[in-house]
């Protein structure tokens, strides 16, 4: 992992099924979503990122966009938001996650920290189709599509 973050900036983590998506089978075990997250970025003073509910690939383009403007010096901040341009539709609100040491296992391993001292955690919370975000009248999608921060855990 040490390699994968001196080589990318970041190390991702993908836990959940392939699919990523309401409804499919991965869902049918009653576990939670599936979710994607970094490490790397507390290295450099930053928390890391998650997001929820997305297909891998779609997980470690977002993650990784994010991660490289974060290196290159743009602090997240809860509230902030960011768009992608040509290369993903949605735009991302950032959110403070209350519980990151329920999510963050692998980061947490790596900087050894105690889940009293939880790496920090910052969801991705991206709009519907509408452009709506899942705190607005008329979201689109369920709750189990984008559950809030604090509402999920690993």
């Amino acid at each position: 992992m040490a390699d994968t973050i001196r080589r990318y900036g970041v190390h991702i983590t993908y836990v959940g099924g392939a699919c990523g998506a309401p409804g499919c089978a991965c869902e049918a075990s009653g576990e939670g979503p599936s979710f994607a997250y970094t490490t790397g970025l507390f290295g450099i003073r930053h928390p890391e990122l998650a997001i929820v509910n997305v297909k891998p690939g779609t997980a470690q383009a977002v993650l990784n966009d994010v991660a490289s403007r974060v290196r290159a010096g743009e602090g997240l901040v809860p509230g902030m938001l960011l768009t992608f341009g040509d290369q993903w539709a949605h735009r991302v609100i950032v959110e403070s996650i209350p519980n990151p040491a329920e999510i963050a296992f692998t980061a947490n391993r790596h900087y050894q920290r105690p889940d009293v001292a939880s790496v920090p955690l910052l969801q991705l919370t991206y709009d519907d189709k509408g452009g709506r975000f899942p705190w607005e009248d008329g979201y689109a999608n369920t709750p189990e599509m984008q559950p809030r921060p604090g509402e999920w855990s690993a």
